[in-house]
């Protein structure tokens, strides 16, 4: 039986840490992964060297891939293999000024969503009985297998102080980085926590350097494409819109958010800095009110905890690959989002 090829399209720096479950699987077979990086926001030193890089479009072309991963929202249409969709996080409340969701915008790219729970399955089943363009199958997000099934043995802290995993989106009109930063820098001079700083690869780099320069023995500020081990080690998290947060709640842990503009009671949310401490405390107590809250929260964004979304998603990517696009309608033809396409990947041949 020949070897199924299947390619990584990414153009962030996350998308390793995304991308790395599905791999494993597809080598465990004995089948072909090769990495496509495009755009100058994705870093190659972030390969392993174990992992194959195809280093041009007409390269990749050629090796003829059967399907195609990505983590973002576009992919150029003349890349061969169908074309899967695995997101690059939840859908979020992170809504622009015209009050829509781009997590639920369909740019007629793919073949194939697989979503992540309920929440986010329920729409893009809507948008597929009105398009008819693509198949949708609730498969889990095969990013956070490691997390449910981790590799290696449990995290080892560095002491036994409770440790704070503070992230932050990059979005001014989200973030709280810049409102909180004095009561961070306050509280982390304190050793009664220790404290784990991560933010979104876009931060402003102002931003990110100022929570560099508060790195003591209570506070480490961490650049890394892999926040899984951050969110294993932590026991509660500050946040603000980040969905990352969801990440860290799907470990049945607490997370105090910033000036969430969608409240809940699967949060505790606080407007005022001066509340910081007072909500990391109440989070640290593990209210078990709180935690029936996480968990039917939980249910509705991921209820596939059992660490084999990677099976799934690459069960139904093969499905197509064997049928064929049975059943859906052709797409349109998207021209002037494939000619921006071709002109940022310098291809124009038919």
């Amino acid at each position: 039986m020949s070897k199924k090829r299947y390619l990584f399209y990414i153009s962030q720096n996350y998308s390793y840490a995304i991308l790395r479950p599905l791999q494993k699987i597809i080598l465990a077979r004995g089948d072909e992964v090769r990495w496509f990086l495009t755009g100058n926001e994705v870093d190659s030193k972030y390969l392993k060297p174990s992992e194959i890089r195809l280093m041009t479009i007409e390269e990749t072309i050629q090796w003829q891939p059967q399907a195609v991963f990505v983590p973002g929202n576009i992919v150029p249409s003349f890349i061969p293999g169908v074309k899967v969709s695995v997101f690059h996080g939840f859908g979020t409340v992170k809504i622009d000024g015209l009050g829509r969701n781009g997590h639920f915008t369909i740019r007629h790219c793919f073949d194939l969503y697989c979503t992540q729970g309920p929440e986010s399955t329920e729409p893009f089943q809507r948008l597929a009985e009105k398009h008819g363009t693509f198949k949708v199958v609730e498969t889990g997000w095969s990013t956070l297998d490691p997390l449910f099934k981790p590799d290696d043995s449990v995290i080892k802290k560095r002491d036994d102080r409770p440790v704070i995993l503070f992230c932050s989106t990059f979005s001014p009109r989200f973030s709280c980085a810049e409102v909180v930063y004095d009561k961070v820098k306050q509280l982390s001079q304190d050793s009664q926590w220790r404290w784990l700083v991560q933010f979104h690869p876009k931060m402003n780099r102002d931003i990110v350097e100022k929570y560099k320069q508060l790195e003591n023995d209570n506070l480490s500020f961490i650049e890394t494409d892999d926040v899984l081990p951050l969110l294993r080690e932590a026991d509660v998290m500050l946040c603000d819109t980040s969905s990352v947060l969801i990440m860290f709640l799907l470990q049945g842990k607490p997370v105090v958010t910033f000036d969430n503009k969608i409240d809940g009671k699967h949060l505790i949310n606080i407007n005022n800095v001066d509340d910081i401490k007072s909500a990391l405390e109440q989070a640290l107590a593990y209210p078990p009110a709180l935690l029936k809250e996480i968990e039917h929260y939980c249910e509705s964004m991921h209820p596939n905890r059992d660490g084999c979304s990677s099976e799934r998603v690459l069960a139904e990517t093969d499905k197509l690959i064997d049928n064929g696009l049975e059943g859906l309608k052709r797409k349109p033809l998207n021209i002037i989002r494939n000619l921006k396409m071709r002109k940022a990947l310098g291809y124009w041949k038919l």
